[in-house]
C-alpha cells in the first residue's frame, strides 16, 4: 500500500508529506483547496505526464516522493528486478520536474525511465474518476477484468503461447512458399549453375595456391636458361674440371720432388675443384627444381582462369564460389523436395492452428460462465446505489475470424439503465454519476480478484446523495477491508465511514503573507465532527448539522 507521499514545491504546495494508513481514508475540502493538486502529484509519482507548469511559482523545480510498502511477491517487486532494480525494503518512487518542463524518474534512488515507473505504478496504484476510467474506456480491459474475475489469466497466457506457436508456423510456411516459387522461377538457370559449379568444383583457398603455382612455373621458365648456360660451364665439353683435375695429378707427383714449392698450389686447386663440384651439384639441384612439365603449366592456368571466370560470371569473389555452389545445391533441394516440405509445414500450420483454437474455444467457455458470474455479482451491488432499475451486462463476441493472443472473444461491459430501453456500452449508455457507481460496484465484485493494492477515488460521488451516498460509503468501506481505499469526497455519508480523514485547507504561507499554499492535516474526533458538520450545513455551521455529523460518526463507528 501507499504509505507516505512527499511533495516539494508543486503548484501550491511549498512542502508537505503525508502518511497513510490501510482502510479508508477520505480527503475533504472546500473546493479549491487543493484536493486535485495531491491527486496530479501522486499521479505524477506514478509515471504520469510531467509538465512545467507544475512546479511552484518561484520555484526552479518540484519534486514529488511515493513510498510503497508491498510484499515480496507483488508484481511491481518482480518486475523492478527483472529491470535490475533494486528492491529491498519499501518501493521508493521519485519524480523531479523542472519548471522547464523536463523530469528526471528514479526508483529507490536508482535512475529509472518514465515508462518503467509509469508501468510499475499501475501494479501499486488505480486511480479512478467520474469520467475517466480504463475499466470502463477500454473493452480490452473489459476482457482482462473479466479474465482476473474468473481466475483465468494463466489459461489466457496459454492461449497466447499457442497463437504465437501457430502464427510462427504460418510465417514460417509463407518465407518457405515464397523461396520454392523463386526458385522454381529460376529452375533452368540453377540446375545448369550447379552442373558448372559441380563441375568446376571450387575448393576453398584454391585460389591463392594456382597462382602462386603459376608465379613460380613462370619464373623458373625464365630462369631455366641461365641455369642450364651454368650447367654446360660446369658439366659440358668446356668444363674446367677435367683440366684442372689433370693439373692437381701432375703437380701432386712432381710435389714429392719439392714440397715446399708445389704444396700450397696443390692444395689451393683442389679447394677450387672442391668448390666447383659443390657449384656443378648446386646448378644441377637449381635444374632440378625448375624443371617442370610445360603441360603442367598449362594446366593451371586454365583452372585459375575458368575460377576466375566463374566469379565475374556470378558476380561474388573466387573465394566465395564453394560457398555460392553450396547454396545453390540447398536451393536446387528446396526446390526438389519443395512440394513435400510444403505439405509437412501445411500439416504442421494446421496442428497448431487447431490446437489453438481447441484452447481458445474451452477458454471461451469459461468465459461465457464467468460473464454471467460477473454480471450477476455487480447487479447485486445494483441497488443499494439506487440502481435497481438498471441492468449490468457482459457482451461477449465469439469470433474464430478475429482470433488474436487472447483467444476468441471480444469482451463489452454493457448496460441497460431503464427496464425497456436497449442496452448499449456502458460509456455511452451511463451518465456521469451512474458511472461512478457501475465502476465502485464493478471493484467490489473484484476486490479480491487482483485488484492493485491501492485504489483511488476521485469524487465518484458527485451529483448524489442521501442513501445512494451512504452505500457508496458502505461499498468503499467494504472495499477497504481488502485493499487500501483513497477517497476525494464531499459526501458527509462517506467521509463518516473512513478510518482515516485528511483536511486538505488553502491560506497564506505566512501571517501578513499575500502567498497562498495548500496545508493537509490529519483530524481527530472533534475536527472531524467539525468538518462533516460543514459538508452536511454549508458556510455556516450549526448546531443541528454538529448533531447529525455526530449521529453518522457514531453511526459508523
Amino acid at each position: 500500500m501507499l504509505v507516505q507521499l512527499s511533495i516539494r514545491d508543486i503548484v501550491l504546495i511549498e512542502r508537505l508529506d503525508l502518511e497513510f494508513d490501510a482502510g479508508l481514508s477520505v480527503l475533504t475540502g472546500e473546493t479549491g483547496a487543493g484536493k486535485s493538486i495531491l491527486l496530479d502529484s501522486l499521479s505524477l509519482a506514478l509515471g504520469g505526464r510531467g509538465d512545467g507548469s507544475l512546479v511552484r511559482h518561484g520555484a526552479d523545480k518540484g519534486q514529488v516522493t511515493a513510498v510503497f510498502d508491498v510484499g515480496a511477491d507483488h508484481p511491481a517487486r518482480k518486475l523492478l528486478r527483472s529491470n535490475d532494480i533494486d528492491d529491498d525494503g519499501d518501493l521508493v518512487f521519485r519524480r523531479v520536474q523542472s519548471g522547464d518542463g523536463r523530469t528526471r524518474v528514479f526508483i529507490n534512488d536508482q535512475p529509472a525511465s518514465v515508462a518503467l515507473m509509469r508501468e510499475a505504478g499501475s501494479l501499486l496504484v488505480e486511480i479512478h474518476g467520474q469520467h475517466d476510467d480504463r475499466a470502463l474506456i477500454d473493452t480490452d480491459a473489459h476482457r482482462a477484468l473479466l479474465d482476473v474475475f474468473g481466475v483465468l489469466s494463466e489459461r489466457t497466457a496459454d492461449v497466447g503461447r499457442l497463437h504465437e506457436g501457430w502464427r510462427e508456423a504460418e510465417r514460417a510456411l509463407k518465407a518457405h512458399r515464397a523461396k520454392v516459387e523463386e526458385a522454381r522461377r529460376e529452375a533452368d538457370w540453377l540446375r545448369s549453375s550447379v552442373d558448372e559449379l559441380e563441375k568446376l568444383h571450387p575448393v576453398e583457398g584454391e585460389e591463392e595456391e594456382l597462382a602462386i603455382r603459376r608465379s613460380l612455373m613462370m619464373k623458373s621458365e625464365k630462369m631455366a636458361s641461365d641455369i642450364n648456360e651454368a650447367n654446360e660451364v660446369l658439366n659440358g665439353q668446356g668444363s674446367p674440371m677435367p683440366v684442372i683435375s689433370g693439373l692437381v695429378r701432375r703437380l701432386e707427383r712432381k710435389a714429392q720432388e719439392a714440397p715446399e714449392l708445389l704444396n700450397d698450389t696443390v692444395s689451393a686447386l683442389d679447394a677450387a675443384l672442391n668448390a666447383l663440384a659443390d657449384a656443378q651439384t648446386a646448378v644441377e639441384a637449381a635444374l632440378r627444381a625448375a624443371d617442370f612439365n610445360p603441360r603442367e603449366l598449362e594446366e593451371t592456368e586454365e583452372r585459375l582462369f575458368a575460377l576466375r571466370g566463374a566469379a565475374r560470371k556470378y558476380n561474388v569473389p573466387v573465394e566465395a564460389l564453394p560457398e555460392l555452389a553450396a547454396r545453390m545445391v540447398a536451393d536446387l533441394s528446396d526446390l526438389d523436395a519443395g512440394e513435400e516440405r510444403l505439405a509437412a509445414m501445411e500439416t504442421r500450420v494446421r496442428e497448431a492452428k487447431a490446437a489453438f483454437l481447441h484452447a481458445a474455444e474451452q477458454l471461451s467457455e469459461r468465459r461465457h460462465k464467468t460473464g454471467e458470474a460477473l454480471a450477476a455479482a455487480v447487479m447485486a451491488e445494483l441497488p443499494a446505489l439506487k440502481l435497481e432499475r438498471a441492468e449490468f451486462l457482459v457482451e461477449i463476441a465469439s469470433d474464430i475470424a478475429h482470433a488474436g493472443p487472447s483467444g476468441i472473444d471480444s469482451v463489452a461491459f454493457h448496460v441497460r439503465t431503464n427496464p425497456g430501453s436497449r442496452p448499449g456500452p456502458i460509456m455511452k449508455v451511463a451518465s456521469g454519476g451512474e458511472l461512478s457507481r457501475f465502476l465502485l460496484a464493478l471493484k467490489v465484485a473484484l476486490a479480491d480478484r487482483g485488484s492493485a493494492p491501492t485504489l483511488v477515488f476521485d469524487e465518484i460521488d458527485t451529483g448524489v446523495g442521501g442513501a445512494v451516498a451512504d452505500a457508496i460509503g458502505k461499498r468503499l468501506k467494504r472495499l477497504s477491508a481488502g485493499v487500501q481505499v483513497l477517497s476525494v469526497t464531499h459526501a458527509p455519508q462517506v467521509a463518516a465511514r473512513a478510518a482515516t480523514h485528511l483536511l486538505i485547507a488553502k491560506g497564506p504561507t505566512e501571517a501578513g503573507s499575500k502567498t497562498v499554499s495548500t496545508r493537509v492535516s490529519t483530524m481527530g474526533a472533534d475536527a472531524r465532527r467539525e468538518e462533516i458538520a460543514r459538508m452536511l450545513a454549508g458556510e455556516h455551521v450549526t448546531d443541528e448539522a454538529r448533531a447529525a455529523a455526530g449521529r453518522l460518526l457514531e453511526g459508523n463507528v
